[in-house]
């Protein structure tokens, strides 16, 4: 497996291998890999020659008070576990030279961006889209490969790549889950085991909820019988729990052909969302 740092060097790299036919596909993450990383990996290997998977913490995309800081990082762990599972190269670009002083070019997808997590995060799309944008740039990726788990993320870059007609597919892997049923997250290794167990909440609750809706109770009704759950759940910091149409995330009321159901909770600091989606059966 290689390790490349150098933009230059994996743009010609990237060059060579399109002109060998070979097709490339890319699992971009920021490091401190778990199993959620790793099915990336799985979801698009058999489809590509070569795999490139990105480790960069993206200052970009993290606000004023979050955690950039303390975000996980261990490049030698990462590289370990990358390899064990079939990466070929490893692109690990250093922050300077992604956004040198002087940067003034970002990449903004309206509307959106403005729900759900972008409603309290102010700029971290902008910074999502923008560090992607350049990654494929530098990597020229065929596939690429979001995971469920931020699903709004993923409709973000999925709007942009159709918007700006890359030459690329966007491929989404569904959520990875704790043998308890908690989303796979680097940040989960930061909540104490207290929080961890209280944090069980966020998948209980949105199964509990689906079930419901199965049964026939309205979404309404659904989604204040989840919020009490997780309002009385101690340490819980409700930010949001919501219904949207997907991919579109417009606001709605009712189950359509396909429902977004996404919360986000903080407990003692650490921000976790999950989500799942909810088919209409007519």
């Amino acid at each position: 497996m290689e390790r490349i740092s150098n933009i230059q060097e994996m743009q010609k790299r990237a060059t060579e291998l399109r002109l060998q036919g070979k097709k490339i596909g890319f699992v971009p993450t920021m490091g401190y890999l778990h199993e959620g990383h790793l099915s990336l990996v799985d979801a698009v290997r058999k489809s590509c020659d070569v795999l490139v998977m990105s480790i960069f913490v993206n200052p970009t995309q993290f606000g004023p008070n979050e955690d950039l800081d303390t975000y996980p990082r261990d490049i030698e762990r990462d590289e370990a576990l990358a390899k064990e599972r079939g990466v070929d190269i490893v692109f690990y670009p250093h922050a300077e030279d992604m956004f040198p002083d002087g940067s003034l070019t970002w990449v903004n997808v309206e509307k959106i961006t403005e729900v759900l997590c972008g409603a309290s995060r102010a700029g971290h799309f902008r910074g999502v889209t923008t560090v992607l944008t350049k990654l494929i740039n530098i990597l020229k990726p065929h596939e690429m490969v979001m995971g469920q788990k931020d699903a709004q993320q993923a409709a973000v870059v999925t709007k942009m790549v159709e918007d700006l007609n890359m030459d690329l597919d966007v491929i989404v892997a569904p959520i990875v889950r704790e043998d308890d049923g908690l989303a796979m997250s680097s940040r989960n290794t930061r909540l104490s085991p207290e929080n961890r167990k209280q944090a069980l909440v966020l998948s209980r609750s949105l199964k509990d909820l689906k079930k419901e809706l199965n049964e026939g109770l309205d979404l309404k009704s659904a989604l204040e019988n989840a919020r009490q759950k997780i309002e009385l759940t101690a340490n819980a910091q409700l930010e949001y729990l919501e219904a949207r149409r997907y991919p579109s995330l417009e606001l709605t009321d009712r189950l359509t052909d396909r429902t977004l159901i996404a919360v986000a909770v903080k407990f003692a600091g650490v921000r976790l969302i999950d989500n799942i989606l909810v088919k209409h059966e007519k």
